[in-house]
């Protein structure tokens, strides 16, 4: 500690040096610290907020409302808001900063063209020629306008897409989207989908009034959901009737969460459910509240789905006109741009309003998950089928697979397919199956590999398209998984290596950065793939780090796709001397 002779000597020194004395040697300044909110912008996001009760979990709902509204996110919307909220300015922006999809505007900074066109860049889009399609828009263009590249839209059967802001633009090309940009653009168009009253004419919310009622036990629906073969279908594939039976012995209050934050490449399936017949799914999700008994339902949708959202905000207002959903409480979340947050325990921390960072496990978000709730994490395709079940029994569901994998399953497929499209078929289906369904290959192809479950699934060559596409099995042996059943055609014209840096990228793009081996793995796998020739050995060693030490599941799968290239396809793989 110092004394006080010596502090007269510190004194002394700062005068001599010309600097004012004090503790700090700092001099008192006059007026407020940090930075000051401008009563402009402060009263722009009051009146855009329109007096609500705000909640620190709908902070990523605000934030939509100022991207909505400004197009951007200023530093002084950013501070206005935080002054409201009564959060630290650091938490708005390390909020806003994670998604993709927010553009954050430094004082001094020029504000994004009020026009912003997506291309996707993921596989599927890249074999239909989306990276050559970007670099000729982004070198030809106009004011006011910007074209850049974006992870999976969710529309891999219609590639190359693209997006006019998030809404969808099927098969993009060139002219096209030149001509987009010079017109005004347009609100989300609704699809044609089966509305409540068509929904209830067809028998729909048959199975929930009875539950409600009484005439159908909730144990008896529990049981017939336990004995079907009904798995997660957003890939992880636990078991559906014992994962409602879990959270249900847990104490309450219980909520639960419904994952529409589709964002594995290659997969659209729940895109074409929620667009045609969403109130299957709502119903399913309300059931699950009455047999579960979950006091609060929210229902996270992906961001580049604009149209599902508001078809979704229309039909929930239409069936809150009812009785169907008093017994619980449904509540909409807008995603942000983060694959990340199709993790559940990513997803509830994004429904909570922060930055979509998984959780360490134990505990599990069946025992506390939301708010520090037992939490119910359903896939939107796993609630899709849970009337039918219940209509017409779990035998009738089982009965619809093959010998060893029961049940249904929607395979999206894609790639270099004649139809690319959805496939609805037994769960076990191959991949040669599938292509014959999709009309085999396309002109001038031949079959030589494809992705069994998405980015993450690994990749295959066409000598095993025999290998049944389910959970486990046979496909687990040869170190792949179907996940959310998402099959990538590829064809004698692609190469490997190619395909898994592409995939390889797009995880480096979608690490959360949390934790080292994935943040930094990503990136430096990126790179080894990128060399002239591949260090496989060092390949091979950085992808056992990632896959035993990553947090979740995206580090832990992300280099599936290199190691099966390196297996299955060294002709692809570049050694000293070749060309790529």
């Amino acid at each position: 500690m110092a004394t006080g002779h010596q502090n007269e000597q510190t004194d002394t020194a700062w005068k001599q040096a010309g600097r004012p004395s004090g503790k700090r040697g700092r001099k008192p300044k006059g007026g407020p610290k940090g930075r000051q909110v401008s009563a402009a912008a402060l009263a722009e996001i009051t009146a855009l907020l329109d007096g609500q009760s705000l909640q620190r979990d709908e902070l990523i709902e605000y934030l939509h409302l100022i991207q909505d509204s400004q197009g951007c996110l200023s530093a002084a919307h950013l501070a206005a808001l935080a002054q409201l909220m009564r959060l630290p300015m650091a938490e708005i922006w390390e909020v806003a900063s994670f998604y993709d999809h927010f553009d954050l505007i430094k004082e001094g900074q020029t504000p994004p063209p009020p026009r912003t066109i997506r291309v996707c860049n993921s596989l599927s889009c890249m074999l239909a020629g989306s990276e050559k399609l970007l670099a000729e828009l982004q070198g030809q263009a106009a004011a006011g306008v910007r074209y850049i590249a974006a992870p999976c839209l969710g529309a891999c059967d219609q590639a190359p897409a693209a997006a006019d802001g998030h809404q969808l633009i099927a098969r993009a090309d060139k002219a096209g989207l030149q001509n987009l940009a010079k017109s005004p653009k347009q609100p989300a168009r609704l699809p044609e989908f089966t509305g409540l009253e068509a929904y209830i004419a067809d028998g729909g919310y048959q199975i929930l009034r009875q539950l409600k009622a009484g005439k159908l036990a909730d144990t008896d629906a529990l049981e017939q959901l336990q004995t079907a073969a009904l798995r997660g279908l957003g890939g992880a594939g636990f078991p559906t009737g014992r994962k409602w039976s879990i959270v249900k012995s847990q104490p309450g209050p219980r909520l639960m969460a419904v994952n529409g934050d589709e964002g594995e490449p290659g997969t659209f399936k729940d895109r074409h459910y929620l667009s045609t017949d969403p109130h299957r799914m709502i119903e399913g999700m309300l059931i699950a509240a009455q047999i579960v008994g979950i006091e609060r339902c929210y229902i996270y949708m992906r961001d580049e789905y604009p149209e599902i959202i508001a078809l979704l905000r229309a039909e929930l207002a239409e069936l809150a006109k009812t009785d169907l959903a008093d017994h619980t409480r449904i509540i909409l979340r807008r995603g942000a741009g983060a694959y990340i947050c199709g993790e559940e325990s990513a997803m509830i921390e994004s429904i909570e309003g922060k930055r979509g960072l998984p959780r360490h496990r134990p505990p599990y978000v069946a025992e506390r998950g939301l708010f520090d709730r037992p939490t119910l994490v359903n896939n939107v395709e796993t609630l899709y089928w849970v009337r039918d079940i219940l209509e017409n029994g779990p035998g009738w569901f089982n009965d619809q697979g093959k010998a060893e994998h029961p049940g249904f399953r929607t395979y999206s497929v894609s790639g270099r397919v004649a139809r690319p499209g959805l496939v609805r078929t037994a769960a076990g289906t191959t991949a040669a199956e599938l292509i014959e369904a999709c009309g085999g290959m396309a002109e001038g192809h031949h079959f030589k590999a494809y992705l069994p479950g998405g980015a993450s699934g690994g990749i295959l060559p066409a000598s095993k398209a025999d290998l049944p596409l389910d959970f486990g099995g046979r496909l687990a042996e040869e170190g792949c998984f179907v996940g959310s059943h998402a099959v990538v055609i590829l064809s004698d014209q692609d190469n490997i290596w190619q395909a898994a840096s592409n995939l390889m990228q797009f995880f480096a793009h979608e690490s959360c950065g949390q934790c080292t081996p994935c943040r930094t793995g990503t990136d430096k796998a990126v790179e080894l793939m990128a060399a002239e020739q591949a260090d496989t050995a060092l390949l091979t060693e950085l992808s056992e780090v990632m896959a035993d030490a990553s947090i979740c599941g995206l580090g832990q799968a992300a280099a599936n796709p290199l190691v099966t290239a390196m297996r299955y396809f060294p002709q692809d793989v570049p050694a000293k001397g070749s060309q790529k």
